[in-house]
């Protein structure tokens, strides 16, 4: 199991444990927390610790409470009560990316970082935590453009590696372009390739996190987009809701996101398309 992965599960066993919870856990103490916690926290998240939990369990040949009918009724219960839904950031679409990168037209370190991250970032669908981990060498060119190896990601947690094609495209709004303009303009041969970049131009360590979502807001803003609909996973999301609307195959579009199925898939596109052949259209 991934460190990460651990270190988030042994989080959520502390806060059960801190709350009074005991391991071997009683069906009636872990129907109790999650009902206590109804109103502070999303079903999702609940579920999440229910997991956890669950695991704490059955690791040890404990009997897991959260298969017991008990836990499943309170979960159904605040499940339809407080509802599952899950706040979703606007997705950057094809639109939005071109209206953000016009403003980016500068030929300092800043904005030609910022470009490159911009159309990178949309045309990989990447989520932020992959965009900062990319290094120089993950990047090869071939013919058609750019082979990228992910290293490692959230659904690639043994780190097996994942390749992505990043193809030319027309004038401006070239990704690969972008990238090497920014390569070039910052000269960096090696090492992690989004970095920061203070005011006075000076490249330095590689980007955080939160950078890419700043970024992201930044232009957002000056393409005239109210910044607070968007956020670092606004350029994987626009990816497949434009990639959608085209008309690409869903299992086109899960080669380049890394979807292993069309669940989450369809969320992003149902929301998409919400205005496609509206049925109120005949008014």
């Amino acid at each position: 199991m991934a460190q990460r992965t651990t270190a988030a599960y042994q989080r959520d066993l502390f806060r059960f444990l801190d709350w009074g919870g005991q391991i071997p856990a009683a069906p009636e103490a872990l129907a109790t927390y999650l009902s206590t916690h109804a109103e502070s926290h999303k079903a999702s998240t609940l579920i999440r610790w229910m997991v956890s939990i669950s695991k704490a369990h059955t690791t040890q040949g404990m009997t897991d409470p959260t298969k017991t009918e008990l836990v499943k009724v309170v979960i159904k219960g605040i499940r339809r009560t407080h509802g599952s839904q899950q706040r979703q950031v606007t997705p950057a679409i094809r639109e939005d990316i071109i209206a953000m990168v016009k403003n980016a037209t500068g030929a300092g370190p800043k904005e030609t970082r910022d470009r490159a991250l911009l159309l990178l970032g949309f045309a990989g669908a990447f989520r932020r935590s992959e965009l900062v981990t990319l290094n120089v060498e993950d990047i090869q060119e071939v013919r058609e453009g750019l082979t990228i190896t992910l290293q490692r990601s959230k659904t690639d947690q043994e780190g097996c590696g994942r390749k992505i094609g990043i193809p030319f495209a027309r004038g401006a709004h070239c990704p690969v372009k972008a990238i090497k303009s920014w390569l070039q303009v910052a000269g960096i041969t090696d090492g992690p390739i989004f970095r920061g970049v203070d005011r006075h131009g000076n490249v330095g360590e590689r980007l955080s996190n939160h950078a890419v979502a700043r970024i992201i807001k930044a232009w957002a803003e000056k393409a005239g987009l109210d910044p607070a609909d968007y956020a670092g996973h606004s350029l994987r999301s626009g990816l497949v809701t434009s990639a959608a609307n085209a008309g690409i195959a869903n299992h086109k579009i899960r080669a380049q996101t890394g979807h292993k199925g069309d669940t989450m898939l369809n969320r992003y596109i149902r929301d998409g398309q919400m205005f496609v052949d509206n049925a109120a259209g005949i008014l």
